[in-house]
């Protein structure tokens, strides 16, 4: 772990400064490769702004994560996440998958709460039924939506009228709208235009009944930023908040996301108390070293 490589295996622009522990995972799925990619550097602390933001550009996944020394009272560990555009305060699967591997990495498997300092402030960690779950965050925007952006989302995502049920604002960061479907059938079909859903970041979101022969209560998909996200914590927690918040969702529920990609995400959405829990498997794939 601490042996350097000599200076000439690396070009002169490249400034070596230390092997950090290295993890990859699948979070929100039980299976490799069926869910979310992240990529965890551990004990970052010496790494500049400028390194994190290169490596999280070089690994071209959605998030990585950075694990530091927490600098407030009351947090177990820091956490910095960066896209390959730059860095969120908050992340769901970051947040499950640094947790999982900061437990693991320090020999605290037998952890049942964590707090992770990260740039949204303080975030609640629990061990539920074996898996990390984080404690939705408040909704930074809610409510109806105007008719002319429902309609121009509508439209991107080729999605009749007749099929929405409900549209909000489910936005804890990322900026979600959210429109709720009538079909299982209706969310997997959905095509999206990307030029014309523009900066709009959107989930769907509809009911699973006993024709879709799946074992989950709610189908959803995401997209943002040009792409489909793969299986979404900060969605899942966003939609969970207004469907509980409507009657709709019941307090503990599965759903599942990823489907029309090939993956087979579950997130595991319960609520106690005033909290909703947000939980998902985390699988390792990769472990080793990483020079940076």
């Amino acid at each position: 772990m601490n042996d350097r490589p000599s200076d000439a295996r690396f070009p002169r622009e490249f400034s070596v400064t230390q092997t950090h522990a290295f993890h990859q995972v699948d979070v929100f799925s039980s299976q490799p490769f069926k869910g979310n990619p992240l990529a965890v550097v551990c004990d970052a602390d010496d790494l500049s702004d400028a390194q994190m933001a290169a490596f999280a550009s070089w690994t071209n996944l959605s998030e990585t994560t950075f694990l530091l020394k927490p600098t407030v009272d009351g947090a177990d560990y820091r956490v910095r996440i960066f896209t390959p555009m730059g860095e969120l305060p908050f992340a769901g699967h970051p947040t499950l998958g640094s947790c999982h591997v900061w437990l693991a990495y320090h020999g605290k498997t037998g952890m049942q709460d964590i707090v992770q300092e990260c740039g949204a402030g303080l975030v609640r960690i629990r061990i539920s039924d074996g898996r990390p779950a984080f404690a939705a965050p408040p909704l930074r925007k809610s409510g109806s939506v105007d008719a002319e952006t429902l309609a121009t989302v509508a439209a991107a995502l080729g999605v009749a009228s007749s099929a929405i049920v409900d549209a909000n604002w489910t936005d804890n960061g990322p900026g979600w709208l959210s429109l709720l479907l009538k079909t299982r059938a209706d969310v997997l079909n959905i095509r999206p235009d990307y030029a014309a859903l523009g900066h709009f970041q959107v989930g769907v979101v509809a009911p699973c009944t006993h024709e879709d022969e799946v074992e989950t209560d709610f189908e959803l998909r995401a997209f943002c930023d040009n792409c489909e996200d793969p299986v979404t914590g900060s969605l899942n927690a966003g939609v969970a908040q207004w469907l509980m918040g409507k009657g709709v969702a019941p307090q503990r529920y599965v759903a599942s996301q990823g489907t029309v990609l090939g993956r087979a995400g579950r997130v595991y959405v319960e609520k106690l108390d005033d909290d909703i829990w947000i939980a998902g498997e985390v699988t390792g794939v990769i472990a080793g070293s990483v020079v940076i």
